[in-house]
């Protein structure tokens, strides 16, 4: 018999539990019980549109690359940052991201310091106002950038010392390519960071020793779009 890790509650058959897990806890859940619920919803036909939107797109994009192969006599110019997300990151480059339990989701005054349980943060109590999408090249206010992960943004932090110029190239692309309300992409410079880069969704993490885009693509296909407040992905 199934019991829920996040509240004890307990049930009758797998499916049961994975229900719950989804209607119950779905801004709470690792990336593992994420998937699980998934996969059973696409198992139930509820996901089966995406799939096939999916599936379509690919074939669009076959198409195109074979065009400009074959009859434009050229490569495909697009890197990482240019290609459509797909539905779920690549595991092998996401086995050391980090998760984190939440601190809760609560509006606290803009300027007040909040004791966060990681650096950077990853959830918590934030201010009413979200910091906008985009590259910075000043620090921005972690109440603003919480509140960004709370809409579904992923915030990327760089060292200053340490960003390279073909990352900031990269990283700027990948922010103007991710900038609506609910799935943006936040680039903001740390000089209290571990690692040179460090990616964070709500309640994940994960620290790049060197910069690389597939990796970071990677990332946002996981999370982007998946904050509590309102999953659009």
């Amino acid at each position: 018999m199934p019991e829920c890790g996040y509240c004890d509650e307990s049930f009758e058959d797998e499916a049961a539990y994975v229900d719950h897990l989804a209607e119950e806890h779905a801004g709470d859940l690792s990336r593992i019980d994420r998937r699980r619920v998934d996969q059973h919803q696409a198992d139930d036909g509820q996901s089966r549109a995406v799939l096939y939107g999916a599936a379509a797109l690919v074939v669009v994009l076959l198409a195109g690359a074979v065009y400009v192969t074959v009859f434009a006599g050229g490569d495909d110019p697009s890197g990482p940052e240019a290609q459509p997300l797909p539905d779920r990151g690549d595991e092998a480059l996401l086995q050391a991201v980090e998760e984190f339990p939440s601190q809760g989701r609560n509006h606290v005054s803009t300027g007040t310091q909040v004791d966060y349980s990681t650096t950077p943060p990853t959830s918590g109590p934030h201010y009413g106002s979200w910091t906008d999408p985009g590259y910075y090249t000043d620090a921005q206010p972690a109440g603003g950038l919480v509140h960004s992960l709370e809409h579904g943004y992923v915030v990327i932090y760089y060292d200053p010392a340490e960003i390279t110029p073909e990352a900031e190239e990269s990283l700027r692309t990948f922010a103007a390519a991710h900038d609506q309300q609910w799935q943006a992409v936040v680039v903001v410079p740390s000089d209290d960071i571990e690692s040179p880069y460090v990616l964070t969704a709500w309640q994940a993490m994960l620290r790049m020793d060197g910069y690389d885009a597939e990796t970071v693509r990677a990332f946002l296909a996981e999370y982007l779009g998946r904050g509590p407040e309102h999953p659009v992905r």
